[in-house]
């Protein structure tokens, strides 16, 4: 009978893939301590609305300010080296926000400074990390292996590490950030354990990033399943966060759920997707990428619509739900399908450049959804997503199939 661990990180995906799993969990276990605590540093500093908002958007600027860069430099230099000097960085970052807090000097004004620069680090750690896996697993297992991943951070970030991270709070305000520190410190430990193949040489020697960057875009926009793919992304993300932006209103005052229930909504996405994570396996070896590809998509527009229909909190728990699990299995197939055509040489260039596709479809889509609502009411967003989404579906239905099909392609 296979081991526990066998059946988590089957012995043929190799010690390395075991150790960067480990690793990442160990990290996302720190990162979803404080998804909770973060904002609730944040209001013992500060109530007002501005500064708070603020706090928000820094989750999301670092990527729209240096993610370029960072999957070019990913694409330079030892990777493994760069997630450890990267999570390295964010360890001492949160560790002098400790001193501040133990001192009893903290302010607003060093919270958010910590908060940028945390994530300024984590998009470096990111951008190179996401180029390890397709190094130390062979293309057939990378579905499996992305699903490893995808479920780890549900566990870790969503699930586990949040209510952690409050009890911590309660506490005593240094200790979520103390739990953080540690670790993204073992996080460094268990990934200096990779032994990672060197990169292809490179043909005339380091030009400067900008040229990386700019090979980069060359290299996605002729290379029409990876265009295509990136413009989904993008499309599908503004469509998401739109009504996303909105949901708190959304849940308390339109769905009558109160702040209770309004939690319950994120709960459900998490076990939503835990759910999926022991399904993708027979998924994988009995439906096709581009079928799942087609149903998540079109679960998506679906889910909008029932949004916007419905009245009923527990109905809205039900499609949270779903949309917990569907998000899973298409965010881990889209992660397999440009890892296997994606050349090594350009894996963070590209991955970085989907990521930018996230966080700035996510910041167009939350204004616009915040606009909509003002004007025509809450369910407004729902309806938005759903004719977005409902007309990018119909314009890529066939490319999806190119999409999950596609072969490696030459850098």
């Amino acid at each position: 009978m296979a081991s526990l661990g066998d059946l988590i990180a089957p012995r043929r995906m190799g010690p390395g893939f075991r150790w960067l799993l480990a690793s990442a969990w160990t990290s996302n276990v720190g990162d979803g301590i404080a998804l909770a605590a973060g904002p609730l540093l944040v209001a013992s500093q500060t109530d007002a609305p501005l500064l708070v908002a603020l706090a928000a958007m820094l989750q999301y600027l670092p990527w729209l300010l240096f993610g370029l860069h960072a999957g070019a430099i990913a694409d330079r230099f030892d990777r493994r080296r760069l997630v450890m000097a990267a999570n390295g960085v964010r360890a001492v970052v949160v560790g002098v926000l400790c001193v501040f807090i133990a001192t009893g000097t903290v302010s607003i004004a060093v919270v958010l400074a910590v908060m940028f620069l945390y994530g300024v680090a984590e998009v470096f750690a990111d951008s190179a990390s996401s180029t390890v896996l397709p190094m130390i697993v062979s293309p057939d297992d990378l579905g499996l292996a992305n699903a490893r991943m995808q479920g780890g951070y549900l566990v870790a970030n969503q699930f586990a590490g949040p209510p952690l991270g409050a009890f911590l709070f309660a506490a005593g305000m240094v200790w979520p950030f103390a739990a953080q520190v540690v670790c993204v410190s073992l996080a460094v430990v268990l990934v200096s354990r990779i032994a990672l193949p060197p990169l292809p040489p490179r043909d005339g020697g380091h030009p400067p990033v900008r040229h990386d960057i700019a090979d980069g875009l060359r290299w996605i926009l002729r290379n029409p399943p990876m265009r295509t793919l990136a413009l989904v992304i993008l499309v599908f993300n503004i469509t998401w966060a739109a009504p996303w932006g909105v949901l708190v209103l959304y849940a308390t005052d339109h769905l009558d759920m109160g702040p209770v229930g309004y939690g319950a909504l994120t709960t459900a996405s998490a076990l939503g997707g835990i759910a999926a994570t022991f399904a993708f396996g027979w998924l994988e070896r009995r439906v096709s990428f581009a079928t799942l590809m087609r149903v998540c998509l079109s679960l998506e527009v679906l889910m909008h619509l029932a949004f916007a229909l419905t009245t009923e909190g527990w109905v809205a728990l039900v499609i949270m739900a779903g949309f917990g699990a569907y998000a899973f299995v298409w965010h881990t197939i889209s992660t397999t399908v440009r890892q296997r055509v994606v050349p090594t040489a350009l894996q963070g260039r590209v991955g970085s450049l989907n990521m930018v596709c996230v966080f700035g479809g996510m910041v167009v889509g939350q204004v616009l959804g915040g606009a909509i609502a003002q004007l025509w009411g809450l369910t407004a967003p729902w309806w938005f997503a759903f004719a977005g989404a409902g007309i990018t579906l119909l314009l890529v239905w066939r490319q999806l199939g190119h999409i999950a099909a596609a072969k490696p392609a030459a850098a």
